[in-house]
C-alpha cells in the first residue's frame, strides 16, 4: 500500500484535522502536542471568514477549536483559563461521532497522561526486522508508528 492522502488535507491545509492522524481507513494514531498559545482569529470557513478560537502547538499545525474540544482541553488541564494552557501537553486522537445523520471521524482531545504507551521498537531486534520487511511490501512508516514508539534513529533506519 502506498502513502494515502485524505481529501480533507486539501481543503484547509493550514489547520490540523482528524485526517492528519489517519494511517488508513481503519487505523489512526494518537499525538501528544504542547500548547504554545490559544487565540481568536479570522479563519476562512468555506466561502466566508469568521472569528474562531485557534490553539497553536509546537509540534504541528494549529487547530480550530470547537466548543467540545475547548471543554476537553479545559478538563484535561484542569483549568478554564487559556493562559494556564500554555506550555502544557494534551493528546490529539480520532473518535467516531454521529453528526448530520452520519458517522464521521472527528479530532478529539484527552489528557496527555491518558495516552496508551506503545512498545519501543529496538534497532535490529526481531520486531525491527519484521517491520523492515513489512515496509518492503508496502507497509507505511505511519502504520508502524501506530504500533510502536520509534526513536529518530530507528525511524531513519526503517526509511
Amino acid at each position: 500500500m502506498s502513502n494515502l492522502t485524505h481529501f480533507k488535507k486539501l481543503r484547509n491545509p493550514n489547520y490540523v484535522g482528524s485526517y492528519e492522524l489517519m494511517v488508513d481507513e481503519k487505523t489512526s494514531i494518537e499525538k501528544v502536542v504542547t500548547i504554545e498559545k490559544t487565540v481568536t482569529e479570522l479563519v476562512q470557513n468555506g466561502d466566508k471568514k469568521e472569528m474562531m478560537m485557534v490553539v497553536y502547538f509546537k509540534e504541528c499545525k494549529p487547530m480550530i477549536l470547537n466548543s467540545t474540544n475547548a471543554k476537553a482541553i479545559s478538563k484535561a488541564l484542569n483549568s478554564d483559563f487559556i493562559e494556564h494552557w500554555q506550555g502544557k501537553q494534551i493528546c490529539l486522537f480520532v473518535a467516531k461521532i454521529k453528526a448530520f445523520g452520519e458517522m464521521h471521524d472527528a479530532l478529539r482531545i484527552k489528557a496527555a497522561d491518558k495516552v496508551k504507551q506503545l512498545p519501543e521498537l529496538v534497532l535490529n531486534s526481531e520486531n525491527f526486522k519484521k517491520c523492515k520487511e513489512a515496509m518492503l511490501t508496502g507497509y507505511t512508516i505511519e502504520q508502524i508508528k501506530s504500533k510502536y514508539s520509534l526513536s529518530k534513529e530507528v525511524e531513519n533506519a526503517l526509511i
